[in-house]
């Protein structure tokens, strides 16, 4: 009986001693349980909050990448804008000289038109034909050229009609005299054509 005794009080002890460490473990859960819960919650919070600034931060990169684009697209239009420009400026670079000069190339032409009787006035004649000649051929390099009005459809673009008569032979709306000669820069109007109109 004695070694009944022993084992039962073996198992007493044993069960005491598993009584014990199970305490112990439950005091240990219960003092680390608030502090991993307390971990957790910041850790959790920390999480939020780092989400929440990446969310804001995500939208100001939205926000500052559409200024980007708008000032970028700015630019390029300002920047096509000012070489269209300069390249119109240069392109109609001598529009307000060749407007100034062409009274002169018209008085030149009333000279060249003169009919000389005399030897010496008709070598001032040709002296005249060949300084219009050299000013004539300036400005063509420069893209000024006289409007071809003569015997073609009136274009009010073009021509600025003076007189309308009735012309035998020509149909209505012909070109039938040219007045005074009309002058293109490229493509623009530097000057129309004063002409007379068949009706």
């Amino acid at each position: 009986m004695s070694e009944n005794k022993k084992v039962v009080d073996e198992e007493v002890v044993a069960e005491e001693i598993l009584e014990e460490q199970d305490s112990k473990t439950d005091v240990e859960e219960s003092e680390t349980a608030p502090t991993e819960k307390k971990l957790f919650k910041k850790k959790k919070k920390k999480e939020e909050l780092l989400e929440e600034e990446i969310t804001s931060l995500k939208e100001e990169l939205g926000k500052m990448q559409n200024a980007y684009y708008t000032a970028y697209a700015d630019t390029e239009n300002l920047r096509k804008r000012l070489q269209n420009d300069a390249d119109m400026l240069k392109k109609y670079r001598i529009q307000s000289f060749a407007q100034e000069i062409l009274p002169a190339i018209d008085n030149l032409e009333r000279a060249i038109n003169f009919e000389a009787k005399e030897e010496d006035m008709k070598n001032y004649v040709e002296g005249i034909k060949m300084i219009y000649q050299q000013i004539k051929t300036a400005l063509e390099k420069e893209g000024v050229t006289a409007i071809d009005c003569l015997e073609k459809p009136f274009d009010p673009n073009l021509h600025q009609a003076l007189v309308s008569e009735k012309v035998e032979g020509v149909e209505s709306g012909i070109v039938v005299e040219e007045i005074q000669k009309g002058y293109l820069l490229k493509d623009r109007v530097l000057r129309a054509s004063l002409v007379k109109v068949s009706e």
